[in-house]
């Protein structure tokens, strides 16, 4: 039996991960997503093992120093988020195919931890529909879209880095793409 492969999903603010994730899992109800085990509270309605695995921070650092950890950050000089190596694993071993949905710098830790996985970067069609979905969203400042915009212009340069790009001009294609690499069409 082969064994189901790990697929590493970044790209920039508002391409559409979570949508294009959400839609494949629909279609593909045995892909697992990742689940992170973070430092910060859980928020209402969090369950924790589902949503986040919610840890202290000497467990965080235990995890850190144990190799336990694919990648890790921390995210807005507080919180820290990793992908537990084990629970990914122990997906794989149980049949998922498993995607990790995470930013440019964990898919670069990732490559370093697991190199044996499948890198891809989701591209939007134009810059300009980057910008429209972005905006269209109405859930940012205009500050706060201007720095997700410059970090966007860093992360689309590194599209090279990675083994295959996806370009969601539609959902369904994009959909279809990821299915094919991960061996599911």
């Amino acid at each position: 039996m082969k064994t189901p492969p790990i697929l590493v999903l970044a790209g920039p603010t508002a391409v559409g991960k979570g949508t294009v994730v959400r839609r494949l899992r629909e279609l593909y109800p045995q892909i697992v997503v990742s689940v992170s085990a973070t430092t910060r509270r859980p928020r209402p309605g969090e369950v924790d093992g589902a949503d986040y695995f919610f840890v202290s921070d000497e467990q965080f650092d235990t995890l850190i120093s144990s190799d336990a950890l694919l990648e890790w950050a921390t995210v807005h000089g507080r919180d820290r988020y990793g992908t537990p190596r084990e629970w990914v694993e122990a997906q794989v071993r149980a049949g998922h195919p498993v995607i990790l949905e995470i930013d440019l710098d964990g898919a670069r830790q990732v490559r370093e931890t697991l190199p044996s996985a499948v890198f891809v970067f989701l591209l939007p069609p134009s810059w300009e529909e980057l910008v429209k979905r972005l905006t269209g969203r109405g859930t940012e400042s205009v500050d706060e879209r201007q720095r997700r915009l410059e970090t966007a212009k860093v992360e689309l340069a590194a599209a090279s880095e990675f083994d295959h790009c996806v370009i969601n001009d539609n959902v369904d294609n994009a959909v279809q793409k990821l299915a094919s690499l991960l061996g599911l069409d």
